[in-house]
């Protein structure tokens, strides 16, 4: 189930965060508000050089905390806007990111991973998963999360990332990785000015004499409001259900099914390769929405295969949502490296030999 396509044929070879500022800018953001780090830092020069010549406006915050409160202000004032940083740069965001949510301002939040916990390493990683799908800061709610997994999806995702934050008034995120953002291929750019911009009855722009005022907060002192409130996200989250993609490869006739995200999924693909080169039937689950998940995909491949295998970028994340799609149907096995070391094809491979191996065991 891919992605909507807006490209228009203008190929380019870019680097992935370049891609992705380029897209915003054709996407039509008012502002992006942002502070540098490593590996996403080519986002924020790309659009300070570009944006002042396409009517938008960029400012590099004195932090991540003043950047995500003002995009709480811009987004609030009706506009579209983005930021973009790297997993402790967004652990910063986290307590905005929270007002936003409860707010319900929609807005785009890029994260380009980086290997942790801490400062870590400025190497690609996967140890994020959390943070975005389960809220990350404090209180119940969700944001819409997109996991590319090229550098044309780097860059088509804004499109649909705005497209879905605005059409739920929910922030949303792009939750890549320091090899995505920093490896160049050639990508088909979205067409400028192809994402129209609705009227938001609702943002702060001015009172007319025809309504009441519009008033934008995350602060409900009294509990049945704040109840109410929480009911009408929760609601919105089932709605947003609607919108799981993902991408099946090779399951078909597959006994054995890999789930793996962004550049996890790239290795997992390859991996099946080698293994049907072998005679092992393997075949790829590839969730593009994280949040929300493709449970049920999951749980109907979980009627076909032998066992899973779920290969990520961290010490076991994602694996917990496959266990509990598959619910204890089939065996999930898992295969991690950490700190910004990136699995090989070829490692899945010899996983996945040796979990057949002991099978076989177990079962003479």
């Amino acid at each position: 189930m891919a992605q909507t396509n807006n490209s228009n044929g203008d190929a380019r070879l870019m680097k992935g965060n370049e891609a992705l500022a380029e897209a915003a800018i054709r996407a039509g953001i008012d502002a992006y508000f942002g502070y540098p780090i490593t590996p996403q830092s080519e986002v924020l020069e790309y659009l300070t050089r570009e944006m002042p010549n396409r009517n938008g406006i960029v400012l590099q915050a004195e932090s991540e905390v003043a950047a995500i409160n003002m995009i709480y202000g811009a987004a609030g004032a009706g506009g579209r806007v983005m930021t973009s940083s790297s997993s402790p740069g967004i652990s910063l965001m986290q307590e905005g990111i929270s007002y936003i949510a409860s707010a319900q301002l929609p807005c785009l939040v890029v994260n380009v991973n980086r290997g942790g916990p801490g400062l870590g390493t400025i190497q690609p990683s996967q140890g994020d998963y959390f943070q975005a799908t389960k809220g990350g800061g404090h209180g119940d709610y969700h944001l819409v999360v997109l996991a590319p997994a090229s550098v044309q999806e780097m860059a088509d995702f804004v499109f649909d990332a705005f497209r879905l934050a605005e059409k739920y008034r929910t922030p949303a995120m792009i939750l890549a990785d320091g090899a995505l953002g920093q490896m160049m291929e050639k990508v088909i750019l979205p067409e400028e000015g192809s994402l129209a911009k609705t009227e938001k009855e609702w943002a702060t722009v001015g009172k007319p004499a025809t309504r009441e005022r519009n008033i934008i907060t995350s602060l409900f002192i009294e509990p049945e409001k704040m109840e109410g409130i929480n009911i009408q996200l929760q609601e919105k989250y089932s709605l947003i259900q609607s919108e799981v993609r993902f991408e099946k490869i090779g399951l078909e006739d597959a006994d054995i099914a890999l789930v793996a995200y962004g550049l996890s999924a790239r290795i997992c693909q390859k991996a099946v390769d080698l293994a049907r080169e072998k005679g092992i039937k393997i075949g790829l689950l590839r969730p593009i929405t994280l949040y929300p998940f493709p449970s049920k995909a999951i749980a109907e491949i979980a009627e076909k295969v032998n066992f899973f295998l779920v290969v990520e970028m961290n010490a076991g994340q994602m694996v917990e949502d496959v266990a509990l799609a598959v619910n204890g149907k089939r065996p999930v096995h898992f295969k991690g490296r950490m700190g910004g070391m990136i699995p090989a094809p070829e490692d899945v491979l010899e996983e996945i030999e040796t979990i057949i191996e002991k099978l076989s065991i177990s079962q003479d």
